[in-house]
């Protein structure tokens, strides 16, 4: 129930900073708005209780007041953010200037609307707390003041359930479907080591989400395992754990003849529990699962007491959540087994044998419909099994068109009843696990499609603006604190990582279809998400729709019907291009928070409604990528609240009166569209892209170093013919000391960065496209100790330039291209040594027009590097005295070589290739050997084919919380100004 506290993670703070400042609020208006935030933090504060309790175990009373509070507390944050509007306004250039008479009149006007629209918000006020004296009224007058008791009839249900993990542990094995491969590859894993040399204590943890299996292929090995080791123990933590208990239960299974009777080990605590199983643990060899583990406390108490003795002891942990599994595993012998779902196969012998008795037994005519809901099961165990559960309830086959609808069903809301609301429940066990932040984050993606791939930094930047991330005043640390969310759902399998960059971090994701049931069906009940093309013609609409999210064509019922519902209480608006032609009129519209049309070409009529954008003076968020438009109207200057525009790949003109948004933090524009002066007045920007400059808007340059909260910043430089630009731009750039992510795309010869720019202290990523003469004198560790992406061209490489690339401590991407003698076809680099300590972090390194030499690679050197590319003399193969020493890089899995052709044949560079094929067969990662003689500047294969891929990276490493951010939109600049860069690049 924690979404039912609606704003009320926003609104207090407001509240809070309404009445701390000095704002000339008429005296009863003060006087209302402290009542409101007394009534309000004590709200807040019984909200907080009924937070953690599941829906279905609420009372019915405290359901109603819980969504009684939840809407008033969106009309209260409404009527606050008119104030501050009507306090703070923004005011005409005009208006701001009273010796002119015309200027005059405006601000009188000005005035007098204020005063209006201060009598409104008066009456308005009195509307609201007539309405919260209702609430708590009637609240009371049906029962006692509010005390969280959890309805019995729904926390037991009518019928008592068998523990599905109890399923699990003493189910028969017989039929269970798929999990062999996966059993043998961790008794593998167990067992690998092992000789008498090597008996240290070896842990396992198993991380998966909920419904996977982990549970029932965890006592699958348990069992295999029997009678191998002398004491065994199978533990249960579970959600809320009671430590001691476990404990107990540890002591119980390892030695069971001495402690029979626990009632001496009732009465010890904690401490005298751990020096009991340690003392018991000793001298003997175990193995010990410990099952269902939700946070990292509950192990590290747990692990005190399981100690290492040499004796070849093993452990197996399962969790939903990578940061506890990772926990588990901190020596070298201890592993992270991240569980597949069932393979196709698997899947439908799993469902054909529920239903049908055996895996063969399924009708024609219905092959096709169990194929596409196997599908949207996605090899999910327990999704499997409750379906099929379904479909074949009551010992009768249910006929087709069941199918299809329970078909349809799936990825917009389960069919309730049987075993699907024992899935539900399942699933729903990792929800309510999260914190009230968290549970909102979540349940906000049920606005984005099934098998949508949603952008991170979009979807943090809508978070923000939805006030979700509370706690942060600072808006740097609450974009950190949102990817910190994103991450968190990660880690605990809520969502689904995708598009893994070279840092290891995902760009995006995607919600499980199972995952996406849940949080649409609890998005839907508690008012919200209304998603618009899945209500039927017939249903009614609710009347406080919050959020709407239209993503198909909807029924021309339900569009009629939606032609005459007030929105004036939406407070986000979400159109996806298959629903583009069905846009609403802006104007409708009173408190829009978030208006978002990525992807939705707005042509023909469309740019009209556009011009209604300056009146939605609520407006955080406005989403326009990609959408064609071709016009701001002048009004969005009055949009006060704005935090992000974008405008990526479009071609929107932007009207001189953005300069007047001081609020604005994300500011996307696309190549070749130009700002107005005033740029410097933007002092909450933190991130701009697409910005081109050059010697026709020098202005702009000089007003860029006033941006002094940047921390990523895409600029493309025209340059010019004499240097005073260029030194321009450099001094504006050594203001902006806070950057991170810093990339300039240039049309000219130079960037001249060479001579006076000091690096920022946290740049993390650099991307200078045009080419440089040399290595700046500034590139070192220790004035680049963060920087972990680089890409560069520069005309004059040199030994010691690799040298000093290589020390860079953090450096994980590098792309460095050399100029080539025209006449040898190779650059000046002859010799390319490495030190035995050289990039110590890099995973990706990509060396175009640099000439290596033979036995190159000493051991120490490139230790993590994944993909690696670099120019090889053909004749310095075929000659002999050749050796790479591939074997010295330890976790190489794909080489890409060019030739440097000059003086040869075609034959002679097939042999040099199959001598380096034979070379790289003889490393134990066999790596994939790509001849990229053929490949562009940027690795990309000539004729649009792929060029080198990113390597995979384990989970460990996608969960990694590194503190940068390389991009902030999932899609690629206009590619004729930025050309499109290696796949680890951060588009």
């Amino acid at each position: 129930m924690e979404f039912a506290m609606g704003a009320m993670g926003s609104l207090l703070p407001k509240l809070g900073e309404l009445l701390d400042k000095e704002y000339k609020l008429q005296k009863s208006m003060d006087k209302d708005f402290r009542y409101l935030q007394r009534e309000l933090q004590s709200m807040h504060a019984a909200l907080s209780e009924v937070a953690g309790v599941p829906r279905e175990q609420l009372q019915q009373q405290d359901r109603l007041w819980a969504s009684d509070v939840r809407e008033l507390s969106h009309d209260i944050e409404d009527v606050v953010d008119s104030v501050l509007l009507c306090i703070e306004g923004p005011e005409s250039e005009l208006a701001a200037n009273p010796e002119c008479f015309k200027g005059l009149m405006v601000k009188m006007i000005s005035l007098l609307k204020k005063c209006k629209a201060r009598h409104q918000i008066s009456t308005a006020m009195k509307d609201i707390k007539d309405q919260v004296h209702e609430v708590a009224s009637r609240d009371g007058r049906y029962r006692a003041p509010l005390s969280v008791v959890a309805n019995p009839t729904a926390a037991t249900g009518a019928t008592t359930t068998v523990d599905p993990l109890l399923i699990a542990l003493y189910g028969d094995q017989r039929r269970i479907v798929g999990i062999d491969d996966a059993k043998n590859d961790i008794l593998k894993k167990l067992s690998d080591g092992d000789d008498v040399s090597n008996q240290h204590l070896k842990i396992l943890s198993i991380v998966v989400f909920g419904g996977l299996g982990k549970t029932t292929l965890t006592k699958a090995v348990y069992d295999e395992l029997r009678g191998q080791f002398s004491h065994m123990a199978f533990v249960t933590v579970s959600r809320n754990p009671d430590v001691k208990k476990v404990m107990r239960d540890l002591l119980y299974e390892l030695d069971n003849e001495r402690y029979k009777k626990l009632d001496g080990a009732i009465l010890l605590d904690e401490r005298q529990l751990i020096d009991q199983l340690r003392e018991s643990l000793q001298t003997k060899r175990y193995f010990i699962v410990v099952d269902d583990l939700w946070d990292v406390k509950a192990w590290e108490k747990i692990s005190y007491a399981l100690v290492d003795n040499n004796n070849g002891s093993r452990i197996i942990t399962t969790t939903r959540n990578l940061e506890v599994s990772n926990a588990c595993c901190t020596s070298n012998n201890d592993l992270v087994y991240n569980m597949k779902p069932l393979s196709d196969a698997n899947s439908q012998i799993l469902f054909y044998k529920r239903i049908f008795g055996n895996e063969t037994g399924c009708p024609q005519e219905l092959v096709q419909v169990s194929r596409d809901i196997l599908k949207k099961c996605g090899g999910v165990p327990l999704a499997i099994i409750t379906i099929a559960s379904h479909l074949a309830g009551d010992h009768e086959i249910k006929p087709k068109d069941q199918w299809n609808t329970l078909l349809t069903s799936i990825g917009r809301g389960l069919t309730r009843g049987g075993g699907v609301e024992e899935m539900r429940r399942i699933l729903s066990l990792s929800y309510y696990d999260l914190h009230y932040g968290l549970k909102n984050c979540l349940l906000y993606l049920s606005i984005f499609p099934e098998d949508s791939e949603i952008c991170k930094y979009r979807l943090i930047r809508r978070w923000i603006a939805e006030g979700f991330l509370q706690g942060e005043n600072n808006k740097t640390r609450m974009f950190d604190l949102g990817e910190s969310y994103f991450n968190m759902l990660i880690n605990r399998s809520m969502v689904e990582p995708v598009d893994i960059d070279v840092q290891g971090r995902p760009r995006a994701c995607r919600v499980h279809d199972m995952m996406l049931d849940l949080i649409c069906d609890l998005s839907s009940e508690e008012n919200f998400v209304t998603i618009l093309d899945v209500i039927e013609g017939n249903t009614p609409l609710r009347r406080n729709a919050r959020r709407m999210s239209l993503q198909k064509s909807m029924e021309k019922r339900t569009a009629t019907r939606l032609a005459s519902t007030s929105m004036s209480h939406v407070r986000s608006f979400t159109i996806f291009s298959p629903a583009a032609d069905q846009i609403l009129s802006l104007s409708r519209f009173r408190v829009l928070r978030v208006l978002d049309l990525e992807g939705c070409r707005l042509r023909g009529s469309h740019p009209l409604y556009l011009r209604q954008v300056g009146n939605l003076l609520f407006l955080r968020y406005l989403g326009l990528r990609d959408t064609s438009s071709h016009g701001l109207p002048m009004e969005i200057g009055k949009l006060q609240f704005l935090q992000t525009l974008d405008l990526g790949n479009t071609c929107a003109q932007l009207p001189s009166s953005v300069v007047w948004l001081e609020h604005l933090i994300f500011l996307y524009i696309s190549p070749g569209i130009q700002l107005p002066l005033g740029l410097r007045n933007l002092t909450s920007l933190e991130e701009l892209t697409g910005l081109s400059l050059g010697c026709y808007c020098a202005d702009i340059v000089k007003e860029l170093g006033h941006l002094t909260n940047l921390r990523v910043l895409e600029i493309c430089w025209g340059g010019s013919k004499e240097k005073k630009e260029d030194q321009a731009l450099v001094e504006s750039l050594c203001n902006l000391r806070k950057l991170q992510s810093l990339e300039i795309g240039s049309n000219g010869e130079h960037v001249y960065l060479s001579r006076d720019w000091v690096p920022p202290p946290d740049l993390r990523s650099l991307r200078l496209r045009g080419w440089l003469q040399t290595l700046p004198t500034w590139f070192g560790s220790s004035s680049l100790p963060l920087l972990s992406y680089l890409h560069m061209n520069v005309r004059e490489v040199w030994l010691e330039d690799i040298q000093t690339l290589g020390m860079l401590p953090a450096l994980r991407f590098v792309f460095l291209k050399a100029d080539v003698d025209p006449a040898t076809e190779q650059c000046d680099v002859e010799k390319f040594v490495l030190s035995t300590d050289a990039f110590p972090c890099a995973r990706e390194c990509f060396f175009l027009n640099v000439t290596m030499v033979p036995s190159n690679f000493p051991r120490g050197a490139l230790p993590m590097v994944r993909s690696l590319r670099f120019d090889f003399r053909v004749l310095d193969i075929i000659n002999g005295g050749f050796d790479l020493s591939m074997g010295n890089l330890p976790s190489l899995e794909d080489v890409y070589i060019d030739y440097a052709r000059k003086g040869t044949t075609s034959a002679t560079r097939k042999q040099a290739h199959d001598m380096l094929s034979r070379a790289l067969k003889e490393h134990p990662n066999r790596p994939t050997f790509h001849n990229s003689s053929h490949f562009s500047e940027e690795g990309q294969v000539s004729g649009g084919g792929p060029g080198p891929s990113i390597t995979s990276s384990t989970q460990q490493e996608i969960m990694s919380l590194a503190s940068t951010r390389a991009t902030r939109s999932c899609k690629p600049p206009s590619p004729l100004l930025f050309p499109t860069t290696l796949p680890a690049s951060r588009h």
